[in-house]
């Protein structure tokens, strides 16, 4: 263990050392239900490192509240160790505590106090210092309306509000569990560009979400569960690298005669809008090359080839494809 809780440096070979605000390894969590025992959590690593934000990403029902419940000490693991600061979770909570904000559930306010009002309730119970208060109301946005009646905010505010009670104690680690959810396009933007700016800062973001869209436009790093176990983890441009080019924009003047060579070479086409063709073959990998020299063979000169470049959402549909096809194959057992 380091003394002063510093973050704990790992070296891997041919990478640089990395600082790490977040370890969890082999972690495990069990539920009884009426059909036996089911596995929420089923031998997750995750690492967050220190600065940036980090998406924590998956489907509902991947694990991924299970396992920040966890990490906050919530609910006890049934196997595994966790470190938030290189201290070890929950035995060392009360050392590590201050230096966490989280958003797990949607918090309590009095619906009848005005936004700075609660603030400074808050601030008083938890020991936070009341000028604290005009700070963090300023950092999310709520300054101008920090006297209106919570009733009153929208619930894009109600978040926000939500987030400046977790500065209170100017945290080095925040966790939110789906932050956006219910939230309109504007909401959303105000809270990826809260994130963006905490971060800046130099704080830690932990961020859930099964919408993997939306955290690709803001995270740094990402770790990406199903079924409660890692399917990939880094940096969101070398897993994006990393699945490789899986489809094209293909563009022929006689796109249908196209579709039809390049189907019964075995491609996956579907028609675009401008007589374009998405070009695509399972989950290999595409040759382009391979593409413009079926074409060329029949007459067929290709207008335009260009590669559409994957995202987290196909990352993550590869990934599963497998978990999917053996889910069916149990439901008709």
């Amino acid at each position: 263990p380091v003394s002063n809780g510093a973050a704990r440096r790992r070296t891997v070979v041919g990478r640089p050392a990395v600082d790490y605000a977040i370890e969890a390894y082999s972690l495990k969590k069990v539920y009884r239900t009426r059909s036996g025992k089911q596995a929420a959590v089923d031998g997750l690593d995750l690492r967050v490192p220190v600065g940036g934000v980090h998406g924590f990403l998956g489907p509902n029902g991947s694990g991924k509240t299970t396992t920040i419940r966890m990490l906050l000490g919530l609910i006890a693991a049934d196997g595994g160790h966790i470190r938030i600061f290189d201290h070890e979770v929950p035995l060392a909570l009360d050392r590590i505590i201050d230096r966490v904000g989280a958003i797990v559930e949607q918090p309590k306010f009095f619906p009848a106090f005005s936004g700075e009002k609660n603030l400074r309730l808050l601030a008083r119970a938890i020991g936070a210092p009341q000028r604290r208060v005009a700070t963090v109301l300023n950092e999310v946005g709520l300054a101008r309306r920090s006297s209106d009646k919570f009733r009153k905010y929208s619930l894009g505010m109600k978040q926000r509000l939500a987030i400046a009670a977790t500065l209170l104690k100017d945290p080095d680690l925040l966790i939110f569990d789906e932050p956006t959810n219910g939230l309109d396009p504007a909401g959303i933007h105000e809270i990826r560009s809260m994130m963006r700016n905490l971060a800046r800062r130099g704080k830690t973001v932990l961020v859930s979400s099964h919408i993997l869209s939306e955290v690709q436009q803001i995270a740094d790093t990402v770790t990406i569960i199903g079924r409660g176990r890692l399917l990939a983890e880094g940096n969101v441009s070398q897993i994006l690298s990393a699945d490789g080019q899986l489809s094209a924009r293909v563009g022929v003047s006689d796109h249908l005669r196209a579709a039809e060579v390049l189907t019964r070479s075995g491609f996956t086409v579907e028609p675009l809008a401008g007589r374009l063709l998405k070009v695509s073959l399972g989950n290999q990998r595409l040759d382009l090359a391979v593409i413009t020299r079926l074409l060329a063979d029949q007459g067929l000169y290709v207008s335009e080839l260009t590669p559409i470049q994957p995202d987290l959402e196909s990352v993550f549909l590869n990934l599963t494809a497998g978990d999917h096809l053996g889910a069916q194959q149990q439901r008709r057992r």
